[in-house]
């Protein structure tokens, strides 16, 4: 089996190039695009853009570093917030629902600050990274595509897909969405 083999590279150690990029691509249009659009996505990142118009890069820093903070805390009132939000219930149940291909879900605003998630991730800002930046900032039909690498966390193959969040009324680019796919369920 293909995936076998490519899973067997892996363990060696190496980054793969992205042998799964097509299937992944073509999840991202079958399924991804057209969920992403629904209201409660749309309204959650619009609602936080609005929020959020008049943060400078040093309060989002900032709100990053507590972010940081409260992942090792136990008391979390951050995290908590932002786990507990509507859209964060809505990706955990999108990832609950994919049959073990997402592992993890989170969504941008803007200015690349998570706005829900399925998952608690390890930073709050995704700004400076290429899954909002090749995204967000390139326009409505923008795709990235990560080479695939062992996950630690989940002990699994996983590519990352990021698109960006589209308000369908306007088509113009309001966010972005990044989903950890399980390259070894993708053929499942």
């Amino acid at each position: 089996m293909i995936i076998g083999a490519v899973a067997a590279v892996a363990l060696a150690g190496a980054a793969l190039a992205n042998e799964f990029a097509a299937p992944i691509t073509k999840l991202a249009d079958s399924e991804v695009r057209l969920w992403i659009t629904d209201a409660a996505v749309v309204d959650a990142v619009k609602a936080q853009n609005v929020k959020h118009a008049a943060l400078t890069q040093a309060e989002i820093d900032a709100l990053d570093k507590k972010w940081r903070a409260e992942t090792g805390a136990s008391s979390q009132p951050m995290i908590k917030a932002v786990m507990s939000n509507a859209l964060s219930k809505f990706l955990k149940a999108k990832k609950d629902g994919s049959k073990g291909v997402y592992t993890e879900i989170f969504v941008m605003d803007n200015k690349g600050l998570n706005v829900g998630q399925s998952d608690v991730s390890s930073d709050y800002w995704q700004g400076d990274e290429a899954k909002w930046k090749k995204t967000y900032a390139v326009g409505a039909k923008a795709i990235h595509i990560s080479d695939v690498e062992k996950d630690e966390s989940t002990q699994t193959f996983q590519s990352q897909l990021s698109l960006p969040v589209v308000d369908p009324a306007n088509n113009q680019v309001i966010g972005a969405i990044t989903l950890g796919i399980n390259v070894e369920q993708l053929a499942h």
